[in-house]
């Protein structure tokens, strides 16, 4: 997408951190930005910050549907129809797996993968119809290649991310809309603080936060990459419309690792019934078509 200015861009999770990031460098850029935000009083100090005629902040829990629309026809009606999406809100409960609870997977799930799924199945149809193209930004994380035995819920939930995202590129490339996965490291931001927006109805049995490690993460993560460099990357992702926009080049290593690692675990070649190869063969077919129609 060379054609920036002048569209319209709804941004989850856009009243800080990332989120925030983004809503300024599409400002700059030419377009309008709806930010929407579960936290009212992030919501306040962001377009305060952002200052612009061009941007409206929308309250707005990314796991309601019903909300989600709504938020989509208030935008729409304020700023014109949307063609940019960035799905980006997100949690993380840091905490391994086999001590949490449902309602933990339920918060969770509900935000960093739903949301997602919310504004695909908000936007995508309008986006269609409307024949103009148009860019889908899922935020997922170095998490969604990289697992680590803490943030269990949210490496499963950014895993998913980077799935639904593939295909969706490959499903919406003849309509001209690209998809895009955002896969950022270390970030200056405060999802350490993502307890504080924790529904009530999904507090009952909710992980117990370690306050002390808390504040050890609030130190690291001003170590973080500034949002603003998060940001120009994103931008020149839609600009190029590629797959994956990766932010922190200190991760080629271990993704090389990783995938030497795949590699290795796959067996030497062997003698195999021909119709399995050949619908094998049918299937990688289509695949590299499909992207080589959305560019990739």
């Amino acid at each position: 997408m060379k054609d920036i200015a002048g569209r319209t861009a709804f941004v989850t999770g856009g009243a800080s951190g990332i989120g925030l990031g983004i809503a300024h460098k599409l400002l700059a850029a030419g377009a309008r930005v709806a930010i929407a935000d579960i936290r009212q009083d992030h919501l306040d100090s962001a377009l305060a910050e952002l200052n612009s005629a061009d941007a409206i902040g929308l309250h707005l829990d990314v796991s309601d549907r019903a909300g989600f629309a709504a938020a989509a026809d208030e935008a729409e009606a304020r700023l014109g129809p949307v063609s940019i999406v960035c799905n980006n809100a997100g949690v993380n409960l840091f905490a391994p797996i086999d001590a949490c609870s449902y309602d933990d997977w339920d918060w969770v799930l509900g935000v960093n993968l739903h949301g997602v799924i919310n504004g695909c199945q908000t936007f995508v149809p309008r986006i269609k119809a409307r024949g103009a193209g148009g860019q889908i930004v899922n935020t997922a994380s170095m998490a969604a290649f990289l697992a680590g035995p803490s943030g269990g819920i949210y490496t499963a939930s950014k895993f998913a991310v980077r799935g639904l995202t593939e295909s969706l590129r490959w499903s919406l490339a003849p309509h001209g809309i690209g998809v895009s996965c955002l896969c950022p490291g270390l970030v200056k931001s405060a999802i350490y603080e993502s307890d504080m927006a924790r529904p009530d109805a999904l507090k009952g049995e909710a992980t117990e936060a370690d306050r002390e490690f808390l504040s050890r993460l609030a130190q690291l993560h001003e170590a973080g990459m500034d949002p603003a460099d998060v940001a120009q990357t994103v931008i020149e992702g839609i600009e190029a419309n590629r797959l994956y926009i990766f932010p922190h080049a200190e991760f080629r290593d271990e993704l090389k690792e990783l995938f030497d690692e795949v590699l290795s675990a796959l067996p030497e070649p062997a003698a195999a019934d021909p119709r399995r190869l050949a619908f094998e063969a049918g299937r990688r077919t289509r695949y590299v078509k499909a992207r080589r129609s959305a560019g990739s």
